[in-house]
């Protein structure tokens, strides 16, 4: 629990100017538990320990901790105000009031009880679960009382030896501790460990974006048995992996803990545990049994053990004793200083003389060649070793522990605490507290060459009692924190007349002593002595008030349980923030094996069981924490067995098996491949079937085309670098690949006879397995949940339910009494839907509420500097002290602004965004680079010079006798500090999202829908199959698998039990796309704040990032509902798997929205639009008749294909004919189109061309496989008309506004032309005609008509952006419907060739007035892909053509 509360209470102590409430702190952490517990889901205990008054031995770290932090502290707030920062005048959290006793512990402790309440009375997934609350009252370290509670349950008579335990802490030793429980099913949760950050960088501290990790002890267990199996062979007595893992602990403990420090030189990150075991595995053989019998210390095979280790010390002081003799001959000093000299001659005088006298005596001789000198020379040489070694070790006690003389009796001493620490801590770990009253009384430890005879010792510890809590605090706090203790107390702490004052010093040293970072140093201060403490404590404790006095006690642990039976009120202790429990039904009380897996398999609790391996040490670079291991490994070989892709698939397709071993997961297997054959089931899209028994599943065989062989190959290389860089698994050659659908969870169906079952649901997405990886014909341990078995059980009266069909797709409702028609097969539901926001016009706005974001020349052009500069000073700029040539040490200071991160793959929203070719940056970059360059203008010039240089060094860069390069360094880096842009967070590159300034409008527009109030109930019955009820057992299943979600998209949660409200709406904002369907994650602005909140962009409390299985989609059940009538902003992609695909594709867009209006894309598909019911509504629409004969090949009445001028030609007319533009100026003279002067009379002339318009318009269709469909919207905007142009290329534009429908529509057809034309290039579209070649520019076309009176459509030389100015090509990676909802599409391929080809348009018109519900051009059933970008400068580039498309005359001067 101390973990939680150091999080929540003061998550960044770099920054001075942090303040934080106390009732945001009970929120946080309350918040945190409950995360904490829906990640873990306990079925029996849930046990919340805060950690006690701690033995003494603990209570010295507890005090140097506190003295360091309090330091620290005061020293930044002085930094702070030097620097003339304005601090907050509330007083900053003091972490050290985190201590049991203080009185801020006393309203937490009140705030738990309070929560584990609300929650067991309220919360339906809390009630079958028995809650402990050891509070600071009770003593002990948290992790040791849930320890001291397993160790009291395993001794019951009926304890299941398979119980699975989690326990979650941030300590090390909680290692050790579930080691020694012997406990087969134990796991540990912690946060994610980050390395190599910046102090200053921001820490997260919300759960819900925190990354969480597993620790499995269960593999450990058998990971530690490979470690040490050669013993199997070498040792007479019996192997037992138990016992060995005792001694493991114990071996852990000699490089230091919490009670005692290291031994010298003895570091994890120098190699000292493979040291340990190395010796262990040595000296274990000849012992004749175990160090750790269970806790106690067998003392003569321990001081065997410690015997062999001290041959390191002697080691590790040659390679000491060579830099000494090599520095004796140059400096002819002796190594000692003079103090220590000094007091080594007064210790001995005889030995200094003689290991002078042999010092002189081995260079002497060492100048000479002859082999009696050298004879000499090596007989004196051991004899001055060890002369040197002791002086060395009688030196360091000497300087650390500050001894004058180093006498037998000291080093005895040392030998026994040393021992005597080391049983203490076993039984600590595996007993519990067996002294109150002990603790190590040095800073230092001994040399293990000094821990000798101790095998007769005789170890005793008096228990005595735990300090009550004032007398810790007295103990462990510094003077700095007096405040925490009652009045009575505090002059003892700083009175110059205090018994005890000597205890509190204001400055005091710490020493590294070896280690790395300043946490791990020695604080030196002096021990604290227990019987002057408390005799000083003594005559003022009469004075304590009574709140005090109730404070100082201590308590038993308590148990709650939900009880139904108990209803009564309970009152809050903060009800201003949490409400008081009206109806409470807590009961409380206070608390005063072989093991058998068998074939079960314990879901979560991994083991290395099931598949044959080998396993070896080896320098791997396996990858841990960020950063490949420097040491060895230890690796697991899956042992090599041939396998026939016919037998693999007749043996698992359609079957469940369990894949990834050995983290083992259930998934449906779908196909097998060998990389030339593949075998794949033959069913239905979206089948969930599993195919048991013998009975052999329908499959299908296929021969992979060279290309897909090349692909398998290369997704095998990338599985076998998996497993061997992440989790140390040589998996050697892979002869088959498994293709499957992971488990997401169960889900109820409805059979036929009206029961339920729940059935297993697999994810839509299929990842590949190396074969020799699967684990099959295993059961699985599943929890015992409620399992529901009829209608009645599943939707009884009052229970909460979600549409997931329409009408009312995605809104809540109440189950009703449906006794009258269950037995139809249906439930009578009372559904609440609210009124929801119009978006649509936002949608269409968005550009201009959007940060506008360009490419780095275009920054650099208005900076006057190079696009390099810009692409550096955005990122990272090293600088080195000293210069190039005489560099002063490795430090490197950042001075860069940290914008973007190309290995990490983030980027800083707001500032930078990155695309598949480059980087783009927003204005406020460059108003940072200009502000930059403004004051550092010589560093700029420096790194343009010298641009290939990584780093750059001070003196280079300021070479000035006068100037300071490290003071300039220092400038600048205060500079970026304190800059806005530091503050700012950064964000996956993968993640899609909406600018704040969008949400903020988001936010206004739901503000006016709640004022409206619209709010209705419908009662009706509905089939069960479309209901979705939230479930425990259906987490993780996804309640509408086919909805696809996009940016805007309205949705709803369906959660239970979690942070977020059940049923409460709200707005995708982002969508954070990833490898697997169930990790992607969507970022909601919710229409409420709620507690658990997360600031997303958004206003505080109203955010929050959620996976696909927690939502419905409301905007797709619109989309559904609607269908082809609905017209949207949205570009809907195919999955990438779809047959008719002809190029991989991807969907861009301005500010990573698929809805933006403004998205340049390419559609690669042909499309056959007389074939489809939506053509056939346009064309009735537009009141065009159809023939009823299918299209055919387009071809003229002589039978020949046409001419591409005739082509041209014919689609003006169709153009003309679509748009049913009225003239009412001359007519130009059309071509006859009929193919022949015998035309009866104009209606006829017009049905003809009209025919000859609809086979022209079938010839047109695959010249829309690049420019497609363009649809036409009109809104009614008072007396003023507006048409909007769809383009399904993904463009929609804008029309000015106009006073008729036929103005509107040709204006906007000028604009729609006009923004093709400003688009650029277009890639050539397959042959139009079988045996035509593709047409393609050779030199500029002569014009297809002549001049008309009123000029051109389009000028020669095009028409520039329109006003709202060019936009960029998409931006960062796409997200689209590929394989899942928000999966990653494939790169495209490079488009090549350009002609501008003619854009038929189609015309709907749809009059609606502002105050109703708009609507946007429908959805086009195809993928999407990025044109070449069109850059500044590349319209000068291309050659002009004028585009086949003419208007009257008379309609262009308009």
């Amino acid at each position: 629990m101390n973990g939680i509360i150091h999080q929540c209470s003061h998550p960044n102590d770099e920054d001075v100017h942090f303040r934080i409430s106390e009732e945001k702190i009970f929120a946080d952490i309350f918040h945190y538990l409950e995360v904490l517990f829906r990640i873990i889901k306990p079925r029996k205990v849930f046990f919340m320990a805060v950690d006690g008054v701690a033995p003494r031995a603990k209570m010295n770290q507890q005090r140097g901790r506190r003295f360091r932090s309090a330091k620290e502290a005061e020293e930044k707030i002085k930094k702070a105000l030097e620097k003339g920062e304005v601090l907050p005048t509330e007083a900053r959290f003091d972490s050290n009031c985190i201590t049991p006793g203080t009185d801020f512990m006393a309203r937490l402790q009140e705030q738990l009880k309070y929560f584990v309440h609300n929650k067991l009375s309220t919360d339906k997934a809390w009630q079958g679960v028995n809650v402990y609350l050891s509070g600071h009252e009770t003593p002990g370290e948290g992790e040791h009382k849930i320890m001291e509670f397993i160790r009291s349950e395993t001794t019951k008579p009926g304890h299941n030896p398979n119980t699975r335990h989690c326990l979650y802490g941030l300590d090390a030793d909680l290692i050790m501790l579930g080691l020694t429980s012997h406990e087969p099913n134990f796991s540990l949760l912690r946060e994610e460990v980050r390395f190599g950050g910046k102090k200053s960088q921001k820490r997260i501290t919300a759960p819900e974006e925190t990354t969480f990790h597993l620790l499995h002890l269960s593999l450990m267990r058998e990971y530690i048995d490979y470690e040490f199996s050669e013993l199997r062979k070498k040792i007479s007595f019996e192997y037992d992996l138990e016992r060995i893992i005792d001694d493991w602990v114990l071996m852990g403990f000699l490089v230091g803990n919490d009670f005692i420090p290291h031994l010298p030189h003895l570091h994890i990150n120098h190699d000292a545990l493979p040291l340990l075991y190395r010796t262990y595995i040595s000296v274990l053989p000849s012992l004749g049994g175990y160090l750790n019998e269970n806790g106690h210390l067998n003392l003569a095979n321990f001081e065997k053990y410690l015997e062999k280790l001290s041959d390191f010390d002697r080691e590790h002081f040659s390679e000491v004793f060579v830099d000494l003799k090599w520095f004796e001959s140059k400096v002819g000093n002796k190594y000692l200083n003079e103090a220590a000299g000094l007091a080594a001659e007064e210790a001995g005088g005889k030995d200094m003389k003689k290991s002078k006298v042999n010092i002189k005596l081995y260079f002497d001789l060492s100048e000479q060649d002859t082999h009696n000198s050298i004879k000499k020379e090596d007989g004196e040489d051991d004899d001055m070793f060890e002369t040197e070694f002791r002086q060395y070790k009688r030196t360091y006690y000497m300087t650390k522990m500050g001894v004058e003389v180093v006498s037998d009796e000291f080093l005895a001493s040392q030998a026994r605490c040393y021992v005597e620490g080391i049983q203490w801590i076993l039984h600590y770990y595996y007993h519990g507290v067996q002294s109150w009253s002990w603790y190590y009384p040095h800073h230092y430890a001994p040399f293990l060459s000094d821990v000798r005879n101790v095998s007769s010792l005789t170890l005793t510890f008096d228990l005595g009692k735990p300090f009550m809590p004032f007398e810790q605090l007295l103990g462990v706090l510094p003077s700095a924190s007096k405040d925490l203790l009652p009045q009575c107390y505090q002059h003892l702490m700083t009175s110059p007349g205090s018994p005890i004052v000597e205890y509190y010093p204001q400055d005091f040293k710490t020493d590294l002593n070896g280690k790395q970072q300043e946490w791990e140093a020695v604080v030196l201060i002096p021990f604290i002595d227990e019987k002057r403490l408390l005799a000083a404590m003594e005559p003022y404790s009469h004075k304590l008030a009574p709140s005090e006095k109730a404070r100082n006690r201590h308590t038993e642990c308590a148990v709650y349980c939900f009880d139904k039976e108990l209803d009564y009120a309970y009152d809050s202790p903060l009800p201003q923030l949490f409400p008081n429990i009206v109806h409470c039904h807590v009961r409380y009380d206070h608390v005063a094996h072989k093991i058998d897996r068998g074939a079960l398999y314990f879901c979560g609790f991994p083991t290395l069981q099931h598949i044959r391996h080998k396993f070896y040490k080896k320098k791997s670079g396996v990858m841990v924490f960020q950063q490949s291991s420097r040491g060895e490994n230890m690796i697991l070989e899956i042992l090599a067995s041939q396998e026939m892709v016919e037998d693999v698939a007749a043996l698992v397709l359609g079957k469940s098996l369990f894949v990834s071993w050995p983290h083992l997961m259930e998934a449906r297997v779908v196909a097998v491949s060998d990389g030339e054959t593949k075998f794949s089931l033959d069913e239905p899209s979206g089948s969930q079937m599993l195919y048991l028994g013998n009975t052999p599943p329908p499959a299908e065989v296929t021969h992979l085309t060279d290309k897909e062989q090349k692909e398998w190959v290369k997704e095998v290389q990338g599985l076998s670098e998996h497993f061997s860089k992440r989790k140390g698994i040589v998996i050697n050659e892979t002869d088959v690949v498994v293709y499957a659908q992971l488990l997401t969870g169960r889900k109820y169906v409805i059979g036929q006879n009206g029961k339920v079952h729940l059935e297993k649901q697999f994810a839509k997405q299929v990842l590949p397995y190396p074969y020799q990886t699967i684990v099959k014909d295993i059961k699985a341990f599943d929890s015992s949940l409620a399992r529901f078995k009829t209608l009645e059980e599943l939707f009884p009266p009052g229970t909460f339910v979600f549409m997931v069909g329409n009408p009312y797709y995605g809104a809540m409702g109440d189950v009703q009494d449906s006794s009258d028609v269950i037995s139809e097969g249906r439930v009578r539901v009372v559904f609440s839907v609210p009124c929801e926001p119009q978006l649509d016009a936002l949608i269409q706005n968005q550009h201009k509420y959007s940060v506008k974001y360009s490419p780095g020349y275009v920054l650099a052009s208005r900076l006057g500097i190079t696009s390099y500069l810009v692409s550096r000073f955005s990122g990272s700029i090293f600088i080195g002290r000293g210069s190039k040539k005489n560099p002063h040490g490795e430090q490197k200071a950042n001075v860069g602004l940290n914008l973007k991160f190309n290995k990490k793959n983030e980027e800083v929203p707001g500032y930078t965004k990155r695309t598949e070719k480059e980087w783009l940056y927003s204005a406020a970059v460059g108003e940072l680079l200009a502000e930059y360059l403004e004051r550092c203008v010589c560093l700029f010039d420096f790194v343009a010079r010298n641009s290939h240089d990584d780093v750059f060094y001070e003196d280079d860069i300021w070479p000035g006798e006068d100037e300071n390069g490290a003071e300039k360094v220092q400038e600048i880096q205060g500079w970026l500090k304190n800059h806005p842009v530091s503050s700012s967070s950064r964000a996956s590159c993968d993640l899609q999202i909406l600018d704040a300034g969008i949400v903020e409008m988001i936010e206004e527009e739901l503000e006016k829908t709640k004022a409206k109030k619209m709010n209705k109930k419908v009662r009706v019955t509905v089939k069960p199959h479309l209901l979705f009820r939230p479930l425990e057992q259906q987490h993780g299943v996804v309640p509408d698998p086919d909805a696809e979600y996009h940016l805007f998209d309205r949705v709803v949660n369906v959660r239970e039990s979690f942070s977020v409200p059940l049923g409460l709406r709200g707005t995708i904002i982002g969508i954070k796309g990833a490898e697997r369907e169930a990790e992607v994650l969507y970022e909601v602005l919710f229409d409420e704040e709620f507690a658990g909140g997360l600031t997303v962009r958004c206003s505080p409390g109203r955010g929050y990032r959620l996976p696909p299985s927690a939502l419905i989609n409301l905007s797709h059940g619109s989309r559904k509902e609607q269908g082809s009538h609905k017209l949207t902003a949205i570009v809907k992609p195919q999955p990438s798997s779809s047959s008719h695909l002809t190029h991989k594709s991807q969907l861009g867009g301005l500010n990573h929205s698929p809805r933006s209006p403004f998205i340049p894309t390419q559609v690669t598909v042909f499309i056959f639009l007389q074939a489809s019911t939506e053509f056939e509504e346009l064309i009735a629409n537009l009141k065009i008749s159809k023939d009823p004969e299918p299209p055919t090949e387009p071809k003229n009445q002589s039978g020949e294909p046409l001419s591409p001028q005739s082509f041209a030609m014919k689609g003006t007319l169709v153009l003309k004919e679509m748009l049913k533009i009225d003239s009412s100026g001359p007519s130009s003279s059309a071509p006859d189109f009929t193919g022949g002067p015998d035309s009866a009379s104009p209606n006829d002339q017009q049905q003809s061309k009209r025919r000859s318009s609809k086979k022209l318009g079938t010839a047109l269709c695959p010249i829309r496989s690049r420019i497609s469909l363009v649809r036409f919207q009109v809104v009614l905007f008072f007396s003023l008309t507006v048409c909007q142009v769809k383009l399904s290329n993904g463009l929609l534009v804008h029309g000015p506004q106009c006073q008729s429908e036929t103005e509107a529509k040709e204006k906007a057809a000028l604009f729609g032309l006009q923004r093709l034309n400003s688009l650029g290039s277009f890639p050539l579209p397959p042959p139009i005609f079988p045996g035509v070649q593709q047409m393609r520019p050779l030199a500029p076309h002569p014009s297809m008509f002549g001049q008309p009176a009123g000029g051109l459509l389009m000028p020669p030389q095009g028409y520039g952006p329109l006003h709202w100015g060019m936009q960029f090509p998409h931006q960062g990676q796409p997200f689209y419907g590929g394989t899942f909802p928000g999966a990653r599409a494939p790169v495209p391929s490079a488009a090549s060739g350009s002609h501008n080809q003619f854009v038929p348009l189609q015309v709907k018109t749809s009059k609606s007035c502002c105050q109703k519900h708009c609507f946007f051009p429908t959805t086009p059933k195809t993928p999407m892909q990025n044109p070449n970008p069109h850059t500044p400068g590349s319209a000068s580039k291309r050659k002009h053509r004028k585009l086949a498309v003419n208007f009257e005359a008379a309609k262009v001067t308009d």
